[in-house]
């Protein structure tokens, strides 16, 4: 038996045996469960209830996670809840084991007078109550809209009747009709006639005005329901196959047609409202009324993203004019954009508006359209929290204000309606998420850099005074195990001008007579800005998950770094520009002299082997980065592109690409280019990726495969967007990414 078992062992031992390789890449793979349970008390943004008195956040403790719940009045802490019990609620919902350190979401809402809380699990809300914790999905009566911009009519719409504001009536729709009636279901008052289901009444927008003279909702003309048709090959637990539908509208496709229409609710009249000052829109806001009744508002943006207004409509005549019109060449930000109706009266706004170049507020006069600029400079105004009307005062962060500093890094300030008192609530080279109870009295400030760990405290909303800290993060046992921050590196920009700023992290046993490899972890998604800027390396609000899983590589023998380039957002609106119809420049020529100015200082860079991974959108540019510019891109690993814009969501792609759909479409598509491919590609997609259509990635196979291109391809069964790039466990396509890249560009050291 002894020698059987010997033979045994000989014959299995040069199978088992891991080679410098592949133990290379085991060491990398581990870096994290190693590393990111290391902090104590880094602190997450806080959130405030709805009354102001408490707030919650959470934090880092020993093994994982811990919420903590404070008095803003006393300054009493004590935990959110009890977690175990809530793990075991959470754990029969979902039918695996829940640890209560690391619980499944990041933030929560408490809700029924705090006897329980909602949190977002897996992109869906889930409700707990807490006393005795149960857990359950949270069900979303409302119609789905794909993309916000197309209804899907095969649900049914919410159809709740809507009660008058002295209680006497109720209005809902019933066979695509308006219909208003004495509460309760009673008798019938009148009803409209011209409905159908090709031009219904959505009984989703209807709102009273305040006096309850008039009511108002959305008239809408369908779109295309177009449907995107997923195969999935291996469901878990059974053998056949099964086939899902999305709807899923992509650029060009038609869009619902909403307009707004006004009923007289004693007569029934409907009030006709002139459609000359919104034509072809891209989607109409909700309906505002204002506070006397004899007016509303809604926000309006055309299809293409070239302008936004704010229409103001008379409830007894339909008349309507523009309260505010924004024009651009190229594009209005469509989720930046901000809109305050000082009182509710209509007669001043407050709007936010690159007019001048340069993200700032504005006060608008409601009747002439008259803008007066509250904020000036060359800097970038961010969030805007909180107005008081009373006061006449607003709260919000802007980054870019301090010469000298890290542009991206966000600080808090408060300014009158007439652009005077400016005070700078927070202070120092760092970035602030700041978290402002209701009445922004009080605010909690979460600030940090790449090398300095979180201190969370709580400040007075009128001076930025410090009344308490919450929390002192610690990473000194993260540092004692060999962690480093990143260096932070600043370059000149394509311009000569222009500062690009970036990271770098090195390997742990980097050696600076050696020569690296270089490689880029990409994302130039135009609708923001991407280097991280707080501490927290594993995830979280400050972008720093990207840092952990750089450091993984970089432990493989490379430097790799990560840049914001010219067509992201953040900075002036001429930088943000640079994206325009232009997707396939990803802000490149920014990069490579980045780089370049990167391997002057640093003569390990070995610029002759440069990578490039990225997802997403950065997976699209991944791929475009080996098809425009292999003279310096010699491998990449795209993770779940948009490699064709055309076949990608509606909103994201002609948000920077415009309508109707025309030729910088095609200039930006790696189906159309795929004949360009030069250097080594990994292609990596989800099977059930539900955010870009998974045949983007198949298509691009094809097209290479038409053009006698040689590459990799890795279909992960049952994966959705992020697979392969989640910030759990590492995955089997991050290992294969990591051996890619060593077979590809060369890495460790040479005595491994």
């Amino acid at each position: 038996m002894r020698q059987l078992l010997l033979a045994l062992a000989l014959l299995a031992g040069p199978a088992a045996a891991q080679s410098p390789r592949e133990a290379r890449i085991q060491r990398s793979i581990d870096l994290r469960e190693q590393w990111q349970w290391l902090t104590r008390d880094i602190a997450f943004p806080a959130e405030w209830d709805e009354d102001g008195r408490r707030f919650h956040y959470r934090k880092t403790v020993a093994g994982g996670f811990a919420f903590v719940d404070m008095d803003a009045k006393t300054r009493r802490k004590r935990a959110a809840f009890d977690a175990a019990a809530l793990a075991r609620a959470l754990g029969r919902l979902l039918g695996t084991p829940v640890d209560p350190l690391r619980l499944p979401f990041e933030h929560f809402a408490f809700v029924d007078n705090r006897s329980a809380i909602v949190a977002m699990i897996d992109y869906a809300p889930i409700r707990c109550t807490l006393a005795v914790p149960r857990c359950e999905k949270v069900v979303d009566r409302s119609r789905p809209r794909g993309f916000g911009v197309v209804r899907d009519l095969k649900m049914p719409a919410r159809n709740d009747p809507h009660r008058s504001p002295d209680g006497r009536l109720e209005a809902l729709v019933l066979d695509d009709n308006l219909v208003v009636r004495a509460a309760g279901g009673g008798r019938e008052l009148w009803h409209s006639q011209d409905g159908s289901a090709a031009d219904f009444y959505d009984p989703e927008s209807i709102e009273w005005a305040p006096d309850g003279r008039h009511l108002a909702l959305y008239r809408v003309r369908p779109g295309y329901r177009r449907v995107v048709t997923r195969v999935v090959a291996a469901p878990p637990g059974r053998v056949q196959p099964e086939v899902v539908e999305q709807l899923y509208p992509k650029p060009g496709d038609a869009v619902d047609q909403e307009r707004p229409v006004i009923f007289d609710t004693g007569s029934g009249r409907r009030i006709h409202v002139a459609e000359a000052l919104f034509p072809n829109p891209w989607r109409l806001s909700d309906l505002k009324w204002r506070k006397d009744g004899r007016s509303l508002a809604f926000g309006y943006m055309r299809r293409g993203f070239g302008a936004a207004k704010v229409i103001a409509v008379d409830a007894d005549t339909g008349a309507a004019h523009a309260a505010i019109s924004e024009d651009s060449n190229t594009f209005v930000f469509d989720e930046r954009r901000f809109l305050h109706d000082v009182g509710g009266e209509g007669r001043e706004l407050i709007w936010a508006s690159e007019r001048s170049g340069w993200r700032h507020l504005y006060l608008i006069d409601g009747a002439t359209g008259k803008a007066t600029p509250i904020t000036t400079g060359q800097w970038v105004v961010r969030d805007i929290v909180h107005v008081d009307d009373t006061k006449r005062r607003i709260w919000f962060s802007a980054s870019g204000v301090t010469p000298g500093e890290d542009p991206y890094h966000k600080h808090w300030f408060r300014v009158d309606f007439d652009g005077t008192n400016l005070v700078r609530l927070t202070q120092g080279d760092e970035t602030h998420d700041a978290s402002f109870s209701p009445d922004a009295r009080l605010f909690v400030d979460v600030h940090s850099r790449t090398d300095r760990p979180e201190i969370a405290e709580l400040r007075d909303g009128e001076t930025g005074r410090v009344i308490a800290t919450l929390e002192q993060g610690d990473a000194t046992a993260l540092a004692a195990a060999g962690f480093r921050p990143p260096q932070t590196f600043v370059a000149k920009g394509r311009d000569g001008v222009t500062d690009i700023w970036g990271l770098v992290v090195r390997p742990r046993d980097f050696d600076p007579a050696r020569r690296y490899p270089v490689i880029e972890n990409i994302y130039a998604g135009p609708h923001d800005s991407f280097v991280p800027k707080g501490f927290w390396p594993f995830g979280g609000f400050s972008g720093g998950d990207k840092a952990m899983g750089m450091q993984q590589i970089a432990d493989l023998g490379f430097i790799v770094v990560m840049i914001d380039g010219m067509g992201t957002a953040n900075r002036s609106k001429a930088f943000h520009d640079v994206a325009w119809k232009h997707l396939d420049d990803s802000g490149f020529p920014d990069r490579i002299l980045w780089m370049k100015a990167l391997a002057a200082k640093d003569p390990s860079l070995d610029l002759g082997r440069v990578g490039i991974y990225g997802g997403s959108a950065g997976g699209q540019s991944t791929l475009n980065a080996l098809l425009f510019h292999p003279e310096f891109y010699k491998a990449g690993v795209a993770f779940a592109g948009c490699f064709d814009n055309r076949m990608d969501k509606i909103d994201w792609n002609e948000q920077w690409l415009g309508w109707p759909v025309d030729k910088s479409y095609l200039d930006a598509s790696g189906v159309v280019h795929a004949d360009k491919l030069e250097g080594k590609l990994l292609l990596v997609v989800g099977e059930q990726d539900s955010n870009v259509d998974p045949a983007s990635t198949l298509q691009v196979v094809d097209a290479l495969i038409r053009a006698n291109k040689d590459f990799e391809l890795l279909v992960i069964p049952n994966g959705e967007h992020s697979a392969g790039r989640s910030s759990g466990p590492v995955s089997y396509a991050q290992r294969r990414q990591y051996d890619f890249f060593l077979r590809t560009l060369g890495g460790m050291p040479a005595g491994d």
